[in-house]
């Protein structure tokens, strides 16, 4: 599986995904807390937040369905503004990367934006994620904060 290397950005840098956006967007989501509380202490300790284009799409579609427009536009507005978010664009060699990965590991059920994910950690030697999703940490990484997989609860199917 996915195994990072070590880099000045990753020993100061935590990788954000779609159940970590959410769970700091939702108050409700029982992992609200102890999400913010692990991106405080990135930011605190002179990191940043990375995520790339595919997860804040996911991210800010999930948003609109199951908060509304307004907490859309508003969690937008929060990130765009932010100098302490690295986006990392998914170009044609990481979309690649990650076509691979999606077809070659046959006893995950991965998304293409996961895999897309692990590329860019790997990429960027970063280690940790901040996500509820299991697929991380089936991956190789090590993921933030410690709660249940609530993975299903995010789908945008239901």
């Amino acid at each position: 599986m996915a195994r990072a290397v070590s880099s000045p950005l990753s020993r100061q840098a935590l990788f954000v995904d779609t159940a970590g956006w959410m769970a700091m967007a939702d108050a409700a989501d029982p992992a609200h807390q102890a999400s913010r509380r692990e991106r405080d202490l990135c930011l605190e300790g002179g990191g940043n937040l990375v995520s790339t284009d595919y997860v804040i799409d996911e991210t800010l579609t999930l948003i609109r369905v199951r908060l509304g427009l307004r907490a859309a536009a508003e969690w937008w507005a929060q990130i765009d503004a932010s100098f302490r978010i690295r986006w990392e664009r998914i170009d044609a060699s990481r979309a690649e990367k990650a076509r691979t990965r999606f077809f070659e590991w046959t006893d995950k059920d991965f998304s293409f934006t996961d895999c897309t994910s692990f590329v860019v950690m790997q990429e960027l030697g970063l280690a940790k994620a901040l996500t509820t999703d299991r697929h991380f940490s089936q991956a190789g990484f090590e993921t933030v904060p410690r709660v249940p997989d609530r993975r299903r609860q995010y789908s945008l199917g239901e």
